[in-house]
């Protein structure tokens, strides 16, 4: 049972699946939905405060390695061209919605680079998609729960 809840834990973390793929793992393994559902939420909040830190960290010391440049250039274009229509108008509330969306790279790591890029405040960014999460997650842990 502890290695279920580490995996669910880890795949909501993880940027390839996010709690879109952690909750329905958690679930499939025989996990009680309840407690997959706090798993995946708790995972996937703590996205934006780690990698938002992280992002502003590897920006100031990493800045200069041209492989670390390009991708960053990569993954901001990325996360821009995504995110730039919806941001630009609804403000905050737009960043909430494209991170509630539980579809596939409309998460909390797009959403983080896209508040990043767009110089939403920390704490604007934070409220936003926490609260994207929390909707996303819920909608896939009924999801869940009812089929």
């Amino acid at each position: 049972m502890f290695q279920d809840i580490l995996f669910t834990f880890l795949i909501s973390f993880s940027p390839f699946g996010e709690a879109r793929a952690g909750i329905p793992y958690g679930q499939l393994v025989g996990l009680p939905i309840l407690l997959v559902f706090l798993i995946g939420l708790t995972a996937n909040l703590l996205v934006f405060p780690i990698f938002y830190k992280s992002i502003e960290l590897a920006n100031k010391h990493l800045w200069k390695n041209p492989l670390y440049k390009r991708t960053a250039i990569y993954l901001s274009s990325r996360a821009r061209t995504k995110t730039k229509t919806i941001i630009k108008k609804y403000g905050v509330w737009g960043l909430m919605i494209f991170v509630m969306i539980p579809l596939p790279v409309t998460g909390a790591y797009i959403g983080t680079i896209a508040a990043y890029i767009f110089g939403i405040s920390y704490r604007k960014s934070l409220i936003a998609i926490s609260g994207g999460i929390t909707i996303s997650s819920a909608i896939v842990a009924l999801f869940m729960y009812f089929i």
